[in-house]
């Protein structure tokens, strides 16, 4: 995300080499990020973050909890930055307000993120969507919004039990009917853009995902697209 000599890269879940890669296919330099803010521990969020830290230099933001945990997967970083959820922090021309999400991780948060009366909400790995939640991601721009599992897909899948009762729970994943639920909360005409994020490659597809949603932006002025994780996205300016 970058805004006016500000750049900041949420999450790194990819190796370092992947996310430049990526990065400079979509013409953004690596080294012009001021920042890598961290949203919780597990691996598929933080595996390139230590590596790009100690080669650009770029501080870590991520409340004590997470860093705790995460310590193991980032070795040696250049500066840890922390702070709480419910606590706001500026990097450059960015406010950045962090909140409490219910994944099963250490100290999780979602974020929103605001600059020139712009408002960017980012919330994966949700668990539910709680009053906090839906407080913090009301009137963006744009959302990226975790739309996780089909439950016919993950019910009938090759997950062992255990895993599909944690993948539904209070501190799993959003389902794809979820995920509309929330939007048809969260959506208004100021609403630009909606980006489903975090598929499950096993109990999802970007076409259930998308069909799923379409019917909560309905009428809406609202550019609707999916994430996925072999490719990069389209770059948006707001």
């Amino acid at each position: 995300m970058a805004y006016n000599g500000t750049a900041v890269l949420f999450d790194a879940g990819l190796s370092a080499i992947e996310i430049e890669r990526r990065m400079r296919s979509a013409k953004l330099d690596p080294a012009g990020l001021d920042a890598v803010i961290v949203s919780h521990e597990h691996m598929d969020h933080v595996r390139g973050v230590g590596v790009l830290s100690r080669r650009y230099r770029l501080p870590v933001y991520a409340s004590s909890g997470t860093m705790k945990a995460a310590e193991k997967h980032l070795g040696r970083i250049a500066v840890h930055r922390s702070f709480e959820p419910g606590s706001g922090f500026c990097i450059g021309n960015f406010s950045i307000h962090p909140f409490s999400i219910t994944h099963d991780a250490a100290d999780p948060s979602g974020f929103t993120v605001s600059a020139n009366g712009v408002h960017v909400g980012i919330a994966t790995d949700l668990g539910i969507a709680t009053a906090v939640v839906k407080l913090h991601l009301a009137e963006c721009s744009m959302l990226i919004l975790e739309a996780n599992h089909d439950p016919g897909m993950l019910e009938n899948g090759p997950y062992p039990w255990p895993l599909k009762q944690r993948i539904k729970g209070r501190s799993g994943h959003l389902s794809n009917e979820s995920a509309r639920l929330l939007v048809e909360e969260l959506r208004h005409d100021g609403l630009k853009h909606l980006v489903l994020a975090h598929l499950s490659e096993t109990n999802n597809t970007p076409e259930k995902a998308l069909s799923a949603v379409v019917p909560a932006i309905d009428g809406q002025k609202t550019s609707l697209c999916v994430a996925t994780q072999e490719k990069c996205g389209p770059v948006y300016y707001l």
